[in-house]
């Protein structure tokens, strides 16, 4: 009897621990009219061969429970579609989904010396639509934000995304940078988004600082000092606060976003800071320091007015210098001409002179550089024609 016993534990057949199936995901949800896809994989003994892998729904039928093949079921024709192989992998594919598809459904290998089904079923739920919601929506940096997505599935598998980029966690500390718009989406869904909803995430003013409009200052110049800083909501209250040099403490010396300074004097030199303020909180910017240089912007414009109009007289002089020398040379050139006429061919004198007629003409050779010299001619009573002198002769 024991023998007989052993005899059948020894007997080789199948080990439950040898064949298996695995769903990756035993309760998925899928949107109506979208595509989802049990992921699922099987195990068989080494030698085996796989000769025919089916996927079945189950149901009621004479108020018994049984399984259908998917394949033979008119309502998932052109739906179901089988992405696995005779190996190990047995995913399924079913497209358009539709309400009645809410149900179990259940994997089947066999191979050639035995069949095996799964001990287990997937239950998939069908959804008509996915909503989200930031609870609470509006939150003070360092409050707790969950992030919900509501669908009629009963354990739906969900990812998130802010503007787009995928939310690692759904419950989180919020942060500055955690304001934005936050949509939900069925795992393996990605494709289909629900309605974006707004996360505000509120906090006091930070990074609070001045710009100065200009740089050197010069007494009578002007110049605006600028607070600018970050906050949600934004800063609605701006102080300016000076420390000077004898001070050890900050004076309050205005208020507003821009502290303008229409004609600075010396004595605006000094420390200034602005506190930028917004129902949440307060914060200070750094220390700046404006420095303005005593000498009068008034008497520089003097000075700058005096060298223009210096200048100006400058370029007429030699303007009207330019015209005269222009106007001598050319009136030297036609003298020259007309001398030069005379030399060379006599010439008659309407006008009488007494005994020796002296002519001198003073030239200058403006395109030679030769020196001035004198010229004379003489002209004899009872004789209209000219002679030239040469230096020699007597001119008396």
């Amino acid at each position: 009897m024991i023998g007989a016993l052993l005899l059948l534990i020894l007997q080789p057949g199948p080990v439950s621990s040898a064949w298996s199936v695995t769903f990756e995901n035993s309760d998925p949800c899928g949107l109506k009219g979208s595509s989802v896809e049990f992921r699922c994989s099987y195990n068989y003994p080494d030698g085996e061969s796989v000769t025919n892998t089916t996927w079945h729904r189950g149901g009621l039928k004479d108020k018994q429970w049984k399984r259908f093949k998917l394949s033979e079921l008119p309502s998932y024709q052109n739906r179901s579609e089988y992405i696995g192989d005779r190996q190990h992998d047995c995913s399924l594919v079913i497209h358009d989904l539709q309400d009645n598809d809410t149900g179990f459904y259940y994997f089947r290998f066999d191979t050639e010396s035995y069949g095996w089904h799964s001990k287990k079923s997937v239950y998939l739920s069908v959804t008509e639509m996915i909503s989200a919601r930031v609870n609470p929506d509006r939150v003070r940096a360092g409050d707790t934000v969950t992030l919900e997505c509501g669908t009629s599935c009963q354990h739906p598998s969900v990812v998130w995304f802010k503007d787009g980029r995928p939310v690692a966690k759904p419950e989180f500390q919020a942060q500055t940078e955690d304001s934005g718009n936050y949509a939900c989406a069925l795992k393996g869904q990605e494709s289909v988004l629900s309605d974006p909803v707004a996360l505000d995430v509120q906090y006091p003013p930070l990074n609070v600082s001045v710009e100065v409009s200009y740089g050197n200052l010069t007494v009578g110049s002007s110049v605006n000092l600028t607070c600018n800083s970050t906050a949600n909501p934004a800063a609605d209250n701006y102080t300016w606060y000076k420390r000077t040099a004898s001070s050890s403490s900050m004076v309050q010396v205005g208020s507003g976003q821009v502290m303008s300074f229409p004609s600075v004097e010396a004595s605006h030199t000094g420390l200034y800071l602005c506190q930028a303020r917004n129902p949440l909180g307060v914060d200070n910017s750094a220390e700046v320091l404006l420095t303005v240089d005593k000498t009068d912007i008034n008497h520089l414009i003097l000075l700058v007015g005096i060298g223009v109009k210096v200048v100006i007289v400058l370029l007429l002089t030699l303007a009207v210098i330019w015209a005269w020398r222009h106007r001598c040379n050319s009136t030297v050139d036609k003298e020259v001409r007309r001398l030069q006429l005379c030399l060379n061919k006599e010439i008659t004198v309407s006008r009488k002179i007494s005994n020796v007629a002296l002519l001198c003409f003073r030239t200058t050779a403006l395109n030679m550089k030769t020196s001035a010299q004198s010229i004379w001619v003489k002209k004899t009573e009872g004789n209209d024609s000219l002679k030239k002198l040469e230096k020699h002769d007597d001119i008396s």
